[in-house]
């Protein structure tokens, strides 16, 4: 019975020990062994006592063990595995954080609180090569590109010199191993930005898998081939051939991105929605039929950027509602969300915008807060609402007249997103009437988007561009300028764009005297900006249609002129309307004086009074800027 309990605790004592410790207890065994000592009767009592004393420690242990293990599952306090783990403790711990980096960031250890866990794992133990791909995974988080280089590197030295990837036929594991390692370095100079170390690392990767006939790796490099190539005009071709080679090979996950990357390629290039829709469903086929949740997110994901780009702002609001109610296909631990990903933070961004839009700036910044309660700006996704809340303060500032702070949120967008900040910075210039500086950072804007062939960005300054003409009194300049945005605008299908192109074409004509035109050209463009358009464009809109109107009415009889002025009141107030729900006070300044002097028109002093007082305390918070207003009556 006491030899049972003996050897009974002898091997609970042994599995808990990791791996070098094992190797120190063989060390000493054979040591032991080799000398032939013998034990005498003193050494044999101080033997038990010293094994009493281990019992102990080993109970303390376990103690500790059961302490650490409830930590791992109720994040109330800091995992901590502080001292030497068994193996298996060690790949639970690896396992679940790589999970929880995966799945839910914010109940995973802080980048600096893991990494001490991971240096703790292999002081003991400096050949665990997962936990080297899990401290690359934490340097990643942070944008450490040395040391997730170096982890990553120390990653695969172990898998070879451990023989974890060896095979019973040859050097084909040290063969995979480097491959790979080549490959993975290749999508980490990418991420980083280095294309230029990570085409050569490609390169490296594509002549091992070519050696070792892996056509696997293989496609895997040509998949990565085109996220390096994809400015090039013909990348759409080595994007179809890497679809048609992962069927073949039965890899369901690279085909599904790389039918997902031909998407956002032919998006850009203008296909029209239903052609690229019925390319998603065939993608969503694949992502149902193998359980691939993840994809099923970036899927939904990308159909409410497409919409978006597309100027659809009601199925945009659909597809991000759909992914945010969806619930995931992949078992998680308990605790563990799955709506932790980056597309989970790409849609909840478009919502925050989509409600910005609309003048719901409450929703959107409960949208905001949310976003910060999850993704934390320490973790990897943090960037995406970080851009998105700075530009929505920055449209918050310039609605509101506020150009010195609009000047200051310029800094932090321009270091999140550098073509946005000065996209945005010549904006602010404008606005400030400083029209040759705006100029010349809109030229170089212009030249930069259209070398690297952003189509909306060319669109969007090129339409800054025409309003610096007609705000410097040179309309018939500025004509040639937008029809070149619309034509754009139309051959991409870019609604949005195309609607705001239109209202400042409408807006030249009537400076240009022929206000007919400009009115029939509205209704023809109102439809969708009503329907799809932000509150902004809508005041826009209906300011512009009344100017129109009054414009128009300047010949007409008095009865005749009397109704299109009430026409153009009505229009007025709802522009006003509009104006207020985004807090535009310069607008309703305008607004309000242009409801007067038709108000004296038509003789009505009260109405008069009213909006003159309005005007003068609008006045008087907000100097004027911009175009003078024009006398049309």
């Amino acid at each position: 019975m006491k030899r049972g309990l003996f050897l009974r605790h002898m091997i609970l004592a042994y599995s808990k020990l990791s791996f070098s410790q094992v190797f120190k207890l063989y060390t000493a065994l054979q040591q032991y062994f080799q000398n032939g000592e013998k034990k005498t009767v003193e050494d044999a009592d101080m033997e038990l006592a010293s094994r009493e004393e281990s019992e102990r420690k080993m109970e303390k242990e376990e103690l500790d063990v059961s302490i650490s293990l409830d930590l791992f599952f109720s994040r109330e306090e800091e995992v901590s595995c502080s001292g030497p783990l068994s193996q298996k403790q060690a790949e639970f711990f690896l396992s679940q954080q790589a999970s929880l980096l995966k799945n839910d960031e914010t109940k995973a250890l802080t980048p600096a609180s893991l990494q001490k866990e991971l240096n703790n794992l292999l002081k003991f133990n400096p050949d665990f090569a997962e936990a080297h791909y899990l401290s690359y995974l934490n340097n990643l988080r942070v944008q450490d590109v040395f040391s997730s280089t170096h982890s990553l590197l120390h990653y695969f030295d172990r898998l070879i010199l451990t023989g974890a990837e060896s095979k019973s036929n040859g050097e084909e594991g040290y063969g995979r191993s480097l491959r790979y390692a080549a490959l993975n370095l290749a999508a980490l100079h990418c991420r980083f930005g280095h294309y230029q170390q990570a085409e050569l690392a490609l390169q490296e990767a594509i002549r091992i898998a070519q050696e070792s006939n892996d056509h696997v790796c293989l496609q895997h490099c040509l998949s990565w081939l085109y996220v390096l190539g994809q400015k090039r005009s013909d990348s759409y071709v080595l994007l179809e051939h890497s679809v048609k080679k992962a069927v073949h090979f039965g890899l369901p996950y690279l085909a599904s991105l790389g039918i997902q990357s031909l998407v956002q390629q032919r998006a850009f290039a203008g296909k029209t929605a239903n052609k690229l829709m019925d390319a998603l469903k065939d993608s969503d086929l694949l992502h149902w039929k193998h359980s691939l949740s993840e994809l099923i997110d970036i899927s939904i994901a990308q159909k409410t950027a497409i919409w978006r780009l597309y100027g659809r702002s009601t199925m945009a609001l659909q597809q991000a509602q759909l992914l945010l109610s969806m619930n995931s296909l992949e078992s998680v631990n308990a605790g563990v969300q799955q709506n932790n990903t980056e597309s989970f933070a790409v849609a909840l961004c478009h919502l925050a915008e989509l409600h910005a839009e609309q003048g719901c700036f409450a929703a959107a910044s409960e949208v905001l807060k949310h976003l910060k309660e999850r993704f934390p700006p320490n973790s990897q996704h943090a960037q995406l609402w970080m851009l998105c809340d700075q530009k929505i303060q920055f449209d918050r500032a310039m609605n509101d007249g506020k150009y010195h702070l609009a000047d200051s949120i310029v800094t932090g967008i321009t270091a999140l997103n550098s073509i946005e900040g000065v996209y945005r910075k010549a904006i602010v210039l404008q606005a400030q009437n400083q029209m040759s500086e705006a100029h010349k950072l809109l030229q170089k804007l212009l030249i930069h988007c259209q070398k690297i062939r952003n189509t909306e960005m060319v669109i969007s300054v090129l339409l800054s561009v025409a309003e610096l003409y007609w705000r410097s009194s040179s309309p018939t300049i500025a004509l040639p300028v937008l029809l070149q945005a619309l034509a754009l605008s139309k051959e991409y299908r870019l609604q949005h764009l195309a609607s705001e192109t239109v209202l400042n074409l409408a807006f030249a004509q009537l400076i240009l005297g022929i206000p007919e035109q400009a009115l029939s050209l509205l209704h023809m463009a109102i439809e969708p900006i009503l329907a799809d358009g932000a509150v902004l464009d809508k005041g826009r809109a209906m300011f512009l249609v009344a100017k129109c109107q009054v414009a128009s009415a300047a010949s007409y009889e008095p009865l005749k002129k009397a109704e299109v002025l009430e026409a153009a009141i009505e229009n007025l107030n709802e522009a006003k309307n509009y104006f207020a729900k985004v807090d535009c006070k310069e607008q309703i300044r305008d607004v309000v004086y242009f409801q007067a002097r038709l108000y004296h028109t038509l003789g009505k002093t009260q109405e008069r009074n009213r909006c003159a007082m309005l005007f003068r305390q609008l006045h008087q918070d907000l100097p004027f800027h911009g175009v003078p207003l024009i006398n049309l009556l």
